[in-house]
């Protein structure tokens, strides 16, 4: 049988993340042999990598309540016992692991008055992993009031003001994964939060977040999606990567091919934002095999992006695209868009990793060019 994957990991080195899926409670911080996993052996030139470390996302006034505990176990306790309405005794367990200098940290707690098991990430209040983490627990929260697709439920967030550090904290459901699930499920789940729109019928979201380890801009909101799109997306990755080595005039001619393409006029679903085949599994939940989906990129946005996203990498079966398009079908033209979109992950490829990718990205903008 498939080793029960236990835990996702996000290791932050200053303000570069990079994800690892643990195959076992006590391997921790092992990368898993699939090809696709981002590791710091798959890291471009140091120059990029310096880049990176440079970058945050913008600050922004985080709503977060905080806990004088005498050591963070105490104050997170004390965090989940506000949101849960009863008393939590957080103790650490198995199942999580921590990262290497002043980012973020991976644990596991378990609630001794109860036996519930908690997954946990944490990051000094001083750097930008602290945004970081409100970004993701904002993100998945809004993913879970969608009742639709299950996502580790998020219990709490808040800050540690205490020995030895001022530390912030984002607690969530521990969910235990399995080896595979029906993708059909999961096509069809995914459809069902797509139907959830913004409230003010506009393109972006509540917070800037990461896409991987890349700052990524959601504000201002944008009531127009090509706008959006050329904007916060591709505008944004261009600038990261020097225009991808090409001349001003390609440059022109890509963005107003981008707006052309982009005229489809879509919803402002709400989307994951970084859907490969590593952030989806399938996990036991109440005695059930149920699709996970989590790490996201939590924005509004075209739906599309989320499907052309799942392209990049593999990972997604036929039942997969079957399930999506039978409670949701994609419109016409979402085949020429796949390549528009995917343009960003692999420029953001570029940017963290560096080699084959920019090359990649320059034929892709060819052939967007000859649509």
């Amino acid at each position: 049988m498939p080793a029960v994957t236990q835990t996702i990991a996000l290791t932050l080195t200053l303000s570069c993340l990079v994800i690892f899926k643990l195959p076992s409670a006590s391997a921790f911080l092992k990368p898993s042999s699939a090809p696709n996993s981002f590791s710091p052996a798959r890291a471009g030139s140091s120059q990029q990598l310096t880049s990176c470390l440079k970058r945050t996302i913008t600050p922004f006034a985080m709503s977060t309540s905080t806990y004088n505990g005498e050591n963070l176990l105490e104050s997170m306790s004390r965090a989940c016992s506000d949101t849960l309405g009863r008393e939590v005794n957080l103790e650490t367990s198995r199942g999580g692991g921590a990262s290497g200098g002043g980012g973020a940290s991976i644990s596991a707690a378990t609630d001794s008055n109860t036996g519930e098991k908690y997954f946990i990430k944490s990051a000094s209040a001083s750097g930008g992993g602290s945004n970081m983490l409100y970004a993701e627990y904002i993100g998945v929260k809004k993913m879970s009031e969608t009742n639709t697709i299950k996502v580790p439920e998020p219990i709490a967030f808040g800050e540690h003001h205490g020995a030895p550090r001022d530390i912030n904290f984002v607690v969530f459901e521990y969910l235990e994964f399995s080896g595979g699930g029906n993708g059909r499920e999961l096509g069809q789940d995914l459809a069902k939060m797509h139907r959830v729109v913004s409230d003010n019928g506009k393109f972006g979201f509540d917070v800037d977040n990461t896409i991987g380890a890349t700052p990524q801009p959601n504000l201002p909101w944008i009531d127009n999606w090509a706008d959006f799109w050329i904007e916060h997306r591709l505008g944004h990755m261009l600038k990261l990567t020097g225009d991808a080595g090409l001349d001003k005039e390609t440059i022109n001619k890509l963005m107003s091919k981008t707006r052309e393409l982009l005229s489809h006029n879509p919803e402002p679903s709400l989307i994951h934002g970084d859907l490969w085949g590593g952030n989806k599994g399938y996990a036991k939940v109440d005695g059930s095999i149920v699709p996970v989906i989590f790490d996201p990129a939590t924005y509004y946005g075209d739906r599309e992006a989320d499907i052309a996203m799942t392209y990049v990498f593999g990972g997604f079966g036929p039942d997969f695209y079957e399930g999506y398009e039978s409670e949701w079908p994609l419109p016409d033209g979402h085949e020429k868009r796949k390549t528009v979109y995917n343009l960003y992950h692999i420029l953001n490829h570029d940017v963290l990793f560096g080699g084959m990718y920019l090359r990649q990205a320059q034929g892709m903008i060819d052939s967007i060019l000859r649509m």
